[in-house]
């Protein structure tokens, strides 16, 4: 953001009297942050960032006491008289309200004109438009109950509706559109149309180059700015996601102390195969589950914006995930740090570059898989059911609780198309995979490790590319699929 940026954000900020609030979190509806009358005031602030001409509000007001109304229609005048055009449907204003407009668009039921004009100083030329109406019928207006000549200090609002009410249309037998249509105040309004329609000699037509004022790059570079802050604002997610890290590292550690260094019989061959499954499993299935109410948020405050044509959708996808990838990067060195060292598995760089891939890119896919359900479902709390589905199938054929040499055939395909299958073969064949030490089988019988991994239980040292390989194809898979999700697939109720 350059020094002109910032000068007019300042500017916006002054305007909308956000400044007080400028540290503060907006926070979640009816839990926390900003209130209901400073969201509205920060919405109109996102809106007039890009500088617009006109603004359109539905409602401003509602949902607030008094106080409260008063505070965002008097942000609503502020913007006013820097020249711009505010646009608002209101409902039930109070007087001040009702008189901080300059003009007024009244349809009746049906959405016919009845009024459209200036309201003036203390509402007198609306109040004066709607007395020449009943200037042929004062007598049958006088005879109507509840509708006399307004009072002093009577709200203009309440009394313009009393007066062009369909029940008094009904007693008087008149059609207020149908007056408003032989009016000279209709005519004047025909007339400026009709001198604004017509272009100035010599004039263009206005033409855009591109939907949106930046290009792709600038998109992917502000939407991943604000995501940053997004992400290190969250503090509750960021504290728990790196409590559990810790704790199901060091419980896992403890559980399953120097189990690497084990490797005598078959029953410590497969206690490690049982660390490596829970070391997968469970915190990578944390992931998937807490970020999507976090993804679920973002989503929400995406469509506003994609609405007001501030950037596209990849963008928007590409900063989300490469925030969180990030985020991931760090949980997953600290987490196999700990693992690492208190599973006792064979210090080399090559092994343990292998193992700290495997549990990154499957803490990826994790928290990709996450997001990509929030995509594809129009709240968390369904996502949360959809995830849970799939992921009793991957635990299923993860070929921890069932060997893959042991699944009926016509089921293994299924063991293919399990990720946590692919991560649990991969971290297990990068350890011990290339280990030819003797193993004693719970019979008696004695076998190299590595002929009874690639025998019984199906992971093959030679095979480690290709799973290199496919966890990448996981991720972009994933990936994708949100991106798709968040393109293509609108769940906004309004």
């Amino acid at each position: 953001m350059d020094d002109m940026d910032h000068m007019f954000v300042e500017e916006v900020m002054e305007l909308v009297e956000l400044k007080p609030l400028r540290n503060a979190l907006v926070g979640l509806p009816g839990v926390d942050g900003l209130s209901t009358e400073q969201r509205k005031r920060l919405t109109i602030a996102v809106e007039l960032v890009a500088n617009p001409s006109i603004i359109f509000m539905d409602e401003p007001t509602s949902g607030l006491d008094a106080r409260a109304a008063a505070i965002v229609m008097r942000t609503v005048r502020n913007t006013v008289d820097t020249g711009r055009t505010v646009v608002c449907t209101i409902h039930q204003p109070s007087i001040d309200i009702f008189e901080a407009f300059d003009e007024l668009f009244l349809m009746k039921r049906g959405g016919q004109v009845i009024y459209a004009g200036e309201l003036g100083r203390h509402s007198y030329k609306l109040v004066e438009y709607f007395e020449l109406c009943f200037t042929d019928i004062k007598e049958l207006l006088q005879a109507i109950p509840g509708v006399p000549k307004i009072k002093e200090g009577y709200n203009p609002a309440t009394w313009m509706l009393d007066v062009s009410s369909t029940a008094v249309e009904t007693q008087l037998n008149v059609d207020f559109a149908e007056i408003y249509a032989n009016s000279n105040l209709y005519r004047r309004n025909q007339e400026l149309i009709e001198e604004l329609s017509t272009p100035q000699p010599g004039t263009k037509d206005l033409y855009f180059p591109t939907q949106y004022s930046t290009n792709f790059f600038t998109q992917c570079k502000a939407c991943f700015w604000k995501q940053h802050w997004s992400y290190w604002r969250n503090s509750k997610f960021n504290a728990i996601r790196f409590f559990m890290t810790i704790m199901i590292g060091v419980l896992f550690g403890v559980i399953f102390w120097d189990k690497g260094t084990k490797l005598e019989s078959q029953k410590d061959l497969l206690n490690l195969l049982g660390a490596t499954y829970a070391a997968v499993l469970f915190l990578g299935a944390s992931n998937a589950s807490a970020v999507q109410p976090v993804v679920s948020v973002e989503r929400t405050v995406f469509y506003r914006e994609r609405a007001a044509g501030m950037y596209s959708e990849l963008p928007y996808a590409f900063a989300q995930v490469a925030i969180e990838t990030i985020y991931v990067l760090i949980q997953t060195f600290v987490y196999c740090m700990l693992l690492y060292s208190m599973i006792g598995y064979e210090w080399t760089a090559e092994k343990f570059l292998y193992f700290y891939y495997f549990i990154f890119m499957c803490f990826t896919y994790f928290s990709m898989y996450g997001m990509m359900v929030v995509a594809l479902t129009p709240g968390h709390q369904i996502a949360a059911i959809v995830m849970s589905f799939f992921l009793s199938f991957w635990n299923l054929f993860s070929g921890f609780l069932i060997p893959r040499p042991l699944i009926p055939v016509w089921w293994r395909w299924y063991y293919w198309g399990s990720p946590v299958a692919w991560t649990i073969y991969g971290i297990f064949a990068s350890q011990i995979g290339d280990i030819t030490s003797p193993l004693e089988l719970s019979g008696g019988a004695r076998m190299n490790v590595n002929d009874f991994l690639k025998e019984n239980l199906g992971f093959d040292h030679g095979f480690l590319i290709p799973v290199v390989v496919a966890h990448v194809g996981w991720v972009l898979l994933f990936f994708l699929v949100f991106a798709y999700g968040i393109k293509f697939l609108n769940f906004q109720r309004r």
